[in-house]
């Protein structure tokens, strides 16, 4: 058995309890740097010692990029002074962390599944950029020094070869919260009758709504299908852009738009079982960097996806492999739009896409964490 490894998220999520979990079957100690846990699901193993930073701060801005920083603080003297004997694994927040490695002494390790600071580029920056040319320099240095490099797709790992040969990036896919299908029927669903959704097809997008998220496409497709008033459009979320978003609808006049805010945790089966065709989106800019955990949620309960991305992305991969929804570039909206229609009056056809979604999701299961373990340790 190994002997001691620390974990970093500031915003510790399923996914990270998944991580400490797994390494706790194979590491006499594991801990957890963070600021919050947020348990869905698989709760975190008791003998998991936990050590709180700063919590994360989602908006407004500035007060994000002080909580980074002040996390990050936290980090470098942790891993110096209690954990200076530790090895680590930098997990998503904060952003920049894992560039830590840099100014500890440890053995790091990172797991990759938004590749800065190429997401940048969604904001506008450019590759000239200060920030951009310098964070690109740490990048190759951190990444050189590195034990394992892990991301989670292969389009992610052509991203990162521009940092570092793709020979020393370990591939391996992510997992849902959810392990089995158990989407609830309609007719026992409280959320359907809440929301008087009976016999509407819902098309629905679920998540944050940040300055980078272009979900301003959603209320496009929603003005082409206007006048079909049997399909109807949720954005279900929050974030600085739903009053952009309200204003936007208003405008319009689409009345097959509608907002609500993010659901409880009781709630979030329901409301994700209530989607008739769930809706994914990655800025075309930076769509080779990212893969939302959104996308394995829709897939374990059987629901075909609408995916708004580049050609280049993962989520085009997903489609092209498993046939269980369509990707769609930004000027592609009324092809996308005759997919929502097809699905909406072709029962059977909706059926064959939610079948490939299940089946799909067989290979985002928790399992994959136990995965990473054993590419770790070997």
């Amino acid at each position: 058995m190994k002997e001691r490894i620390v974990i970093v998220n500031q915003a510790a999520n399923y996914l990270t309890i998944g991580f400490c979990n797994a390494f706790k079957l194979q590491f006499r100690e594991v801990c957890l740097i963070t600021g919050s846990i947020h348990v869905q699901g698989e709760s975190l193993d008791p003998e998991v010692q936990v050590r709180y930073i700063n919590k994360w701060r989602e908006r407004p801005a500035r007060k994000k990029l002080t909580s980074y920083l002040l996390a990050c603080w936290h980090i470098v003297r942790l891993l110096r002074t209690k954990y200076r004997k530790h090895e680590v694994l930098f997990v998503s927040l904060p952003p920049m962390a894992y560039l830590l490695n840099l100014l500890v002494p440890n053995r790091c390790s990172m797991v990759v599944w938004d590749v800065y600071p190429d997401v940048f580029k969604v904001t506008g920056m450019r590759e000239t950029h200060p920030l951009y040319r310098i964070w690109r320099r740490l990048n190759r240095k951190s990444f050189k020094k590195a034990f394992r490099l892990f991301t989670i797709s292969e389009k992610m790992a052509e991203l990162l070869g521009q940092y570092t040969s793709q020979e020393d990036i370990v591939v391996l896919p992510i997992w849902s919260i959810f392990q089995e299908n158990n989407r609830i029927a309609r007719d026992q669903n409280p959320f359907v009758e809440a929301h008087r959704l009976q016999d509407k097809f819902v098309v629905q997008y679920s998540g944050n709504i940040g300055l980078t998220h272009k979900v301003e496409v959603v209320v496009r497709l929603a003005e082409l299908l206007r006048s079909h008033t049997s399909i109807l459009f949720q954005i279900i979320g929050r974030g600085p852009r739903v009053p952009y978003l309200r204003a936007m609808v208003e405008e319009k006049g689409l009345p097959n738009c509608v907002f609500l805010p993010f659901q409880s945790d009781e709630m979030f089966p329901y409301s994700l079982s209530a989607a008739d065709l769930g809706v994914v989106v990655l800025d075309e800019s930076t769509s080779k960097g990212s893969v939302p955990s959104k996308s394995y949620n829709l897939m374990s309960f059987g629901i075909p996806s609408l995916y708004l991305a580049s050609e280049d992305s993962e989520l085009m991969n997903y489609t092209r492999r498993f046939g269980h929804g369509r990707c769609f570039r930004d000027a592609e909206l009324e092809d996308a739009a005759q997919f929502i229609q097809e699905l909406a009056r072709d029962r059977e056809k909706w059926s064959s896409y939610s079948r490939n979604a299940e089946q799909a999701a067989e290979n985002f299961r928790r399992g994959n964490a136990d995965r990473f373990v054993e590419a770790y340790i070997k």
